[in-house]
């Protein structure tokens, strides 16, 4: 059983962001494929994290795979 303190919900997981190489690592796709993806409604945008810099949340790419995987297991 959880020892949880009355009124205090446990911490929600933390949301982790990618770099853009990490991306195309996990995905397997060339930074201009993703950029062009995007900008079709086909792969997920990044979030502004300030400046010039962009960060992917963790959970969109894997979401994404998860939804491309799913789609090969159907065909």
């Amino acid at each position: 059983m959880l020892d949880i303190e009355p009124n205090k919900l446990p911490d929600p997981p933390r949301a982790r962001l990618l770099r853009l190489s990490e991306v195309q690592h996990r995905v397997g796709l060339g930074r201009s494929t993703i950029y062009r993806w995007m900008e079709d409604g086909k792969f997920p945008k990044p979030h502004s994290i300030g400046g010039y810099s962009v960060r992917w949340l963790e959970s969109d790419i894997n979401g994404w795979i998860t939804s491309k995987t799913s789609l090969d297991a159907t065909s």
